[in-house]
């Protein structure tokens, strides 16, 4: 998933906004909490008011277009990503329409990306159930075992770079600084369950 449109002013801007927040589709303000829908063509995430939420989703004037991103929060038992191949403890996997599941990462740039075979995307849905569960495109499995840390959640992909947009405003330096892990552990502690 390429974090264009919404979600890259996001993580490019770290924070720092020059006004209110725009529905991309009609150019209305948005409150900080809004809903966002995904372009499929164009793999491109985009805030959307109320209004568009509802009118673009689905089948609706979109022409099937949009995905609305849902807004469920499921936190799971550990699960092991090892055999995912990934080589970091602060990761993303969502898994694609088509079958494809991509791993993405944090870092000072943005998102790292990583094919993920889906050979041991199906074992591990095989292990743990509730991946199965998963909307494609919009929820991830989003993963913490970075220092000590063992948090594992199905979460809306808006979330996911939510969390890559604080790491990329708090590193500092080649190791990240003081700041960047005790904020992210504090997105991990704020995280709630909802249906």
């Amino acid at each position: 998933m390429r974090a264009d449109g919404a979600l890259a002013r996001v993580i490019r801007s770290a924070g720092e906004r020059d006004g209110p927040e725009r529905c991309d589709l009609c150019a209305q303000a948005v409150p900080e909490e809004h809903r966002h829908l995904y372009a499929a063509d164009r793999e491109e995430l985009l805030c959307a008011c109320g209004a568009c939420a509802v009118l673009f989703a689905g089948d609706g004037a979109g022409g099937g277009r949009y995905l609305l991103v849902p807004g469920r929060r499921v936190r799971l038992a550990p699960v092991d990503t090892g055999p995912l191949g990934v080589p970091v403890g602060l990761v993303f996997f969502v898994p694609r329409a088509d079958g494809t599941v991509t791993a993405q990462g944090p870092s000072p740039a943005g998102a790292m990306r990583w094919e993920v075979e889906a050979d041991r995307w199906t074992r591990m849905r095989a292990a743990c159930p509730a991946l199965a569960t998963m909307a494609p495109e919009v929820e991830a499995l989003l993963v913490n075992t970075v220092r000590g840390m063992d948090h594992h959640w199905i979460v809306p992909v808006d979330d996911c770079f939510r969390m890559v947009a604080l790491v990329r405003r708090e590193w500092r330096g080649l190791a990240g600084g003081g700041r960047v892990w005790p904020a992210v552990e504090r997105f991990f502690a704020e995280l709630t369950e909802r249906p």
